[in-house]
């Protein structure tokens, strides 16, 4: 008995070591019996969460898998655009485990490399419809992020097959051929030098507008102070003519001795003038009687 005693416990320790595993954090494992996943009542897969797990030795292997969000950086592609011109696109995929039976059969037994060329292979024919029903400026800066959200909606359905999430789809990067480049940065530049000529041509137009106005506001000031200047001197004109008329006939010899001194302080004002006058006439009149009366 005793002989037989050490290899039973030799087998019973064999076995238990053969009934457990451990499932990582971040990982699931599932159970393959007889070729087939082990699946729940509900027809799902029974998934085995992180911890110490049991399984039946000899008949169950488990097959762990990566439950955490992956990232599937793709290579660029060449795509056609509605205008029969091509783009190079380089895009990225988040995405993780969703129906780990499902992944478990659709990739050949879990292998991420399957599930990423599948995964590629539905998010270029997305690119590509979507792509081939826009123009390059769509593409690189109106309907941008509405290609990527049509192409992530469609990525998410048409995945399920595998038994992935689409978390989310993103374009990185769009380059153009060179020549392409060349034709599409010199149209942009002639359509920038359109608007900025009928900018120009607008501001011109303006200036023109304001200037007028502002003449014209100047020429009517100028009028209106001219006109008023002109009444104005119309009335002292006539005022002083007033004075005049009223000082010649209140005394009438005054006002004509004013006037000559008047004459007089015109004809001395500059010492270097020389007047030939016959001193016996009238403009010397009050300088050779001096003596003034008044009536």
């Amino acid at each position: 008995m005793r002989k037989l005693l050490i290899p039973l416990i030799i087998v019973s320790i064999v076995v238990g070591l053969m009934s457990v595993f451990v499932v990582k954090e971040g990982e699931r494992g599932i159970v393959i019996r007889f070729g087939r996943v082990l699946k729940t009542d509900d027809d799902m897969a029974r998934i085995y969460s992180p911890g110490l797990q049991f399984k039946f030795p000899l008949f169950d292997r488990v097959q762990l898998l990566d439950a955490r969000i992956q990232t599937m950086d793709d290579q660029s592609d060449r795509f056609v655009t509605s205008e029969k011109k091509d783009v190079i696109i380089d895009s990225y995929v988040k995405w993780r485990i969703k129906d780990f039976g499902q992944y478990y059969l659709s990739t050949g037994g879990g292998n991420r490399l399957t599930a990423e060329a599948l995964l590629q292979r539905k998010v270029a024919d997305g690119l590509r419809a979507e792509i081939g029903s826009k123009t390059i400026k769509e593409i690189v800066s109106e309907k941008r992020e509405q290609v990527m959200e049509d192409v992530l909606t469609e990525v998410q359905e048409s995945a399920n097959d595998i038994g992935i999430e689409v978390i989310d789809m993103r374009i990185k990067k769009i380059n153009l051929p060179e020549k392409i480049s060349d034709s599409i940065y010199e149209r942009m530049r002639a359509e920038r030098e359109t608007v900025a000529r009928r900018h120009r041509s607008q501001g011109r137009e303006k200036a023109e507008v304001i200037r007028a106005q502002a003449e014209l506001e100047v020429a009517t000031v100028l009028a209106e102070a001219e006109k008023t200047a002109r009444v104005t001197r119309g009335e002292a004109d006539a005022e002083v003519a007033n004075i005049y008329a009223n000082t010649f006939n209140k005394e009438p010899e005054f006002y004509n001795f004013l006037r000559s001194l008047q004459a007089y302080e015109k004809s001395f004002n500059n010492k270097g003038d020389i007047m030939v006058v016959d001193p016996n006439s009238e403009f010397f009149q009050y300088m050779k009687e001096p003596n003034f009366k008044a009536n």
